[in-house]
This record gives structure tokens, sequence and C-alpha cells, in this order.
């Protein structure tokens, strides 16, 4: 016997609007088929030096967002009676922006008369993760704009092993792109990304792991120090302050996704988060992987950037198990933990 299911997905926590379409096809006694219909993407970008504000986001999102469901229905050659279940990003991110996308999809529910999921963007960003690699029972090391995390699975909840004290990797990583005025375009990790590959001498910064938890507010002040005395005194090249940023911060996270490794005994590491992409934090963590006969698991930008099929897989799943979100708790959630979460649809 064969059902098949299609999702629409809205993501909106940060600035970047993502609408995404995706297909489950289910055969007793088989793996779901999952077919990805349609993957948009529309990024809010600021002139260098500037990050983005939530009010101005939100604009940008209420913007876009009836083009970009538009596009996606018509990449995926479906209607809207095509569709089952809408789900949305309930939390964690900003709140304008978050907000403004759950609007439309508490609008589209009643106005399609279809259900709504409200979605953990982490779990939503796990999840994903899984089904593009294949991983099967990994620490997730979760590394984005506003979050820094280190998961395991146990229970039907995604535990947090560790996380940071302060501000994310994302967070640190684009405070100081402003500091050089790098350009925001694509974003501000890639273009340090890039100078980085171009560095040659390592500077030495503040390495603050502290247990299972990590800290990047004393790295940023002290390497944002460094970029106006070590660059004016000739000492170091931005290259070398971007290439010292990156393995220092880089290692900490290896350290801690090493221990949890250990504490679980897995083998696995998926990387999810818009830093994931990052390929020098990939090769550094796979060589920690190897070192234990372990493989690392990573996607490319089109699923670790935000990205709306990740709401519409996570939230597929919920739906799957019965689960749905009434519109008068429809709203948003800022701090949605992780592990607040019954991830109902795994053993």
């Amino acid at each position: 016997m064969t059902s098949s299911y299609i999702a629409l997905g809205l993501e909106g926590s940060a600035n970047k609007l993502a609408i995404g379409l995706i297909r489950h096809v289910i055969c007793r006694g088989h793996k779901d088929d999952v077919t990805v219909l349609a993957n948009i993407r529309h990024t809010y970008i600021t002139p260098p030096g500037e990050g983005f504000l939530p009010r101005l986001t939100a604009a940008h999102h209420r913007e876009h967002v009836i083009s970009l469901i538009q596009q996606a229905l018509s990449q995926a050659d479906i209607d809207h009676t095509d569709i089952d279940v809408i789900c949305y990003t309930k939390g964690p991110g900003m709140g304008a922006p978050l907000i403004s996308v759950a609007v439309v999809a508490r609008t589209l529910s009643l106005l399609w008369k279809k259900p709504l999921v409200g979605v953990n963007h982490c779990v939503g960003h796990i999840e994903m993760g899984r089904e593009i690699t294949g991983a099967q029972n990994p620490v997730v090391l979760y590394v984005s704009g506003g979050n820094t995390q280190v998961i395991a699975y146990s229970e039907q909840r995604y535990r947090i092993f560790g996380e940071t004290l302060d501000i994310a990797i994302g967070n640190c990583l684009d405070r100081f792109a402003r500091i050089l005025r790098l350009s925001n375009d694509p974003s501000p990790g890639y273009n340090i990304e890039q100078m980085a590959k171009r560095g040659t001498k390592l500077v030495d910064l503040p390495y603050v792991v502290k247990g299972m938890d990590v800290s990047f507010s004393g790295l940023l002040s002290f390497i944002e120090t460094a970029a106006v005395n070590k660059l004016a005194s000739g000492e170091c090249t931005p290259e070398d302050l971007c290439f010292s940023l990156q393995e220092t911060a880089f290692a900490m996270l290896v350290e801690c996704t090493e221990r949890a490794m250990a504490h679980v005994d897995s083998s696995e590491v998926l990387i999810v988060g818009g830093v994931g992409c990052n390929e020098r934090l990939q090769e550094m963590m796979g060589i920690m992987a190897k070192e234990r006969g372990g493989k690392v698991f990573a996607t490319d930008e089109r699923f670790c950037i935000d990205n709306g099929i990740m709401i519409a897989q996570a939230g597929l799943l919920e739906w799957r198990q019965g689960s749905t979100t009434p519109l008068e708790d429809s709203g948003c959630t800022q701090r949605f933990r992780t592990d607040q979460v019954l991830v109902s649809w795994r053993d």
C-alpha cells in the first residue's frame, strides 16, 4: 500500500526568506521516498559593515513571501490543492521576521483549509541533514548565525550536550566581518572563509572551552582590538586574522564534539546550519572523526543554509504522527530550545 503527502515549508527566522515543497511517498515495508519539489530562497543583504535589523528584515520577508510561494508552486508544477500540510518556523529566531512569516502561514492555512504545523528551526536543520546525508544516529554539531550546539538523540529528544555560553559562532564571524567591512553578499561568513584561505600567520587568540560549552564573546573582543592594533603596525594581514579566527573557533567546536562522540559511543558527526558549509570546519571535523574511525556528514549550501525544505521535512514528519498546531497556538517563540521538541517520529 502506497501513500503520498506534500508539505509546504516557510522559513524566515533571520535574513533569509525561504519556501520549500517536499513529497513523501510511503510504501509499507520500505524506506520513505523523499523528493524535493522546490527549494526557493531570497536573502536580505545589507551594505558592508552593517547587520540586519529585525524591522527591516521583516519588511523584506513581507515584500517577497507571496511571489516566492507562487514561484515554488510553479517550480513544483503543483496546485495549492495538492498540499497536505503547511509548516512554518515557530522559533528560535528574530521576533519580527518570524512573526511576518507565521502570519502568512496562518492565512494560507485558513484560506486553503490545510492543517498547520509550527516547526523548531534547529530540529528542521537536523532532520534535513539526516535525510540528505543518510546519517543514522550521529552527534550533531549545529552551527549558525544564532545557534551553536552539540546535540545527540536519546529517548525522543535531541539532547544538548554543549552550547555557546554567549554569542553563536556565526554571529561571531558576522560581527568580525563588519569590523573588516567585508561584503554581506552572499554572506559575511563565506567572505571570511575565502580570506582565511589566503592567511599564513596564526595569531594567538583566546581559546575558551568550559566543560562541554564554548564562549566566543571574549575571542571576538580580543580579535577586534587586534584588528586595530596589529593591522596598523603591520604585524599581520586581514587574511591572517580571518585564518586565525577560524582555526581557533573551529578547534573549540571540534573538541566539544569529540567529547560528545566519546560519551555516546558514536562514530558519526553531522554538521548542520549555515556555518556548516565552511569547508575548513568540515576538514577539521573530518580529521578528528577519521582518527576515531568515524565519519563526517555535511550538506551543501542548498540544505545547510536556512531553507524552507528543512521546515517542510520536519513538519511533515510531525504531522504524519498526528500532531498539528492549533491556530490559537500558532505564534512564535524566539527562544524555542531544541530539546523542548518531542521527536515522536523516531524510536
